[in-house]
């Protein structure tokens, strides 16, 4: 069956319509991260970085966020934090959130959107799985919470 360039341009045009809607990529372009709100953002990292376990273990994902948008070494918007390379889940603003813990993510992404922050995150910019340990001596721990350890990088003195 042959297709014309019309159908071609007629199927590109909704395929990438689908995909960047559902946050997916087409011909390894992702167009998710533009069509998606401050929110939309937030919510993900919450989602997908909490284990979906906690109001207070999202929150805390939440305020980490917030803490590096207001840091200049890092981007000035919650999508570019959010977004940025190797920094949370892979996948994150791809991937779907398919159970009950997306609605509590978005409750607690308009709460930390509102200015409500987790007070035992105090300034950090950092977490990891808890439990995890690492060789670093610059590591100042002050909260666990949602199946992560969260903690601020601190010069050694």
């Amino acid at each position: 069956m042959f297709l014309s360039a019309r159908s071609i341009i007629r199927f590109a045009a909704l395929a990438v319509a689908a995909t960047s809607l559902g946050g997916c990529s087409f011909l390894g372009m992702n167009f998710a991260m533009n069509q998606m709100s401050e929110k939309e953002c937030l919510m993900r990292a919450m989602y997908f970085e909490s284990n979906r376990s906690s109001a207070e273990g999202m929150l805390a994902v939440g305020t980490v966020v917030m803490n590096r948008m207001h840091d200049s070494r890092y981007p000035k918007t919650v999508c570019g934090v959010v977004g940025q390379k190797n920094q949370f889940a892979q996948g994150v603003l791809s991937k779907p959130m398919t159970d009950s813990g997306a609605v509590l993510a978005s409750q607690v992404a308009d709460q930390v959107m509102r200015g409500q922050r987790h007070p035992g995150v105090q300034n950090a910019q950092h977490f990891h799985t808890a439990g995890l340990r690492f060789p670093y001596n610059n590591m100042f721990y002050v909260l666990e919470a949602g199946g992560n350890e969260f903690y601020e990088k601190r010069s050694v003195r």
